[in-house]
């Protein structure tokens, strides 16, 4: 008996296929006007001759005015057209009604209230029910969502056809319902019994004429709920290891140079370089500093002495005028005007060396 009703319903489904081929009313997919492959035109014809009283709603205000009691199933296609407004007036309307979505998106299962999210699946071999209620049947899609919880279907992936909570329904597998792998496997007995287990069918399309501003998606919900937990505890291990290697630097260390350089040639490097640069005055600088360094140890000065006392120390050491001491060793001199200049600068600050060193 079982085989003569499945065979039946195959028969049917063929059929009506048949039949429908010129209409081109709808043309979205899974929408039961469309006839083609991607719409489920046959399905929906076959449930309405197998008796099942169907209803087409294509908008939340249609849905609205749709009559639902404990004898009907709303079924959802196209439900990425659901906004978080018409989700709501959905699930208001459902009542004792048996609900169920076919493929819905990670925003939509969030507003269904399940935290469980699916992953793609290929089976490659027809997916056995698993199940008494569709026992002995089996599932053969190319693609599918599979979720990880109670349901049918079960293949390495999880369930194709879950079932998180009672009075909802989640179809991974919208090529069961299609016009073109309806007749695959056992996918039409499964479609039938799916959607025709009641005696009322409410097949809601929605629209997007029906979202409201509000419902735009943001940035946050396409974002999965472990991303924010997952920086926190990332910034917390940076910081760690912030902290950890801050504290195996230590003090600074002393280390010998590699080679040794001669005080001389150092002296020479850096006096092709002021001399390649033509910087006299960082030079000439360069050398009454170093000058009032040797002049403020001869005099038992403090190493960081004012440059002024440093001035009137060393004209009365030498009984010699404050502005002609000034004029080699002070601050203020200005620089030579060329490398002549800047040559006299340097006799005349080791004959003021010397001078004070003999006294």
């Amino acid at each position: 008996m079982a085989a003569l009703i499945a065979a039946g319903a195959v028969a049917a489904v063929l059929l009506s296929a048949w039949l429908g081929r010129g209409s081109r009313e709808y043309a979205a997919d899974l929408d039961p006007g469309n006839p083609d492959g991607p719409g489920t035109q046959a399905l929906a014809r076959v449930l309405d001759d197998q008796g099942v009283e169907l209803d087409v709603v294509r908008s939340a205000d249609a849905l609205d005015s749709a009559p639902v009691d404990a004898s009907t199933t709303i079924v959802v296609t196209s439900a990425g057209n659901l906004g978080r407004s018409t989700t709501q007036r959905l699930l208001q309307h459902q009542g004792d009604a048996q609900l169920v979505v076919v493929e819905p998106g990670t925003e939509l299962l969030r507003q269904l209230g399940v935290t469980n999210f699916p992953v793609t699946s290929n089976p490659t071999d027809p997916v056995p029910a698993g199940c008494t209620t569709y026992d002995g049947l089996q599932m053969q899609v190319d693609v599918a969502q599979a979720y990880g919880m109670d349901g049918c279907f079960r293949d390495d992936d999880g369930v194709l056809l879950a079932v998180p909570r009672p009075g909802l329904t989640l179809l991974g597998a919208p090529g069961v319902l299609t016009n073109d792998q309806v007749l695959d496997g056992d996918n039409a007995a499964v479609a039938l019994r799916l959607l025709g287990q009641r005696q009322r069918l409410v097949w809601y399309v929605p629209s997007l004429s029906d979202l409201r501003g509000a419902d735009g998606v943001s940035a946050r919900s396409l974002l999965p709920d472990w991303l924010a937990p997952g920086l926190w505890v990332l910034g917390i291990a940076g910081v760690g290891l912030v902290v950890w290697r801050a504290r195996r630097l230590g003090p600074l260390a002393r280390e010998p140079l590699p080679v040794s350089v001669k005080a001389v040639e150092t002296t020479r490097n850096l006096g092709r370089l002021y001399r390649r640069s033509g910087d006299r005055a960082h030079a000439a600088e360069a050398l009454r500093s170093a000058s009032r360094s040797r002049l403020a140890e001869r005099l038992r000065l403090p190493r960081r002495v004012d440059p002024g006392r440093l001035v009137e120390d060393v004209a009365a050491h030498l009984d010699r005028p404050v502005a002609e001491i000034d004029a080699l060793i002070g601050p203020h001199t200005p620089a030579p005007h060329d490398d002549r200049g800047l040559s006299d600068l340097a006799r005349r600050l080791n004959e003021l060396d010397r001078e004070v060193s003999h006294r």
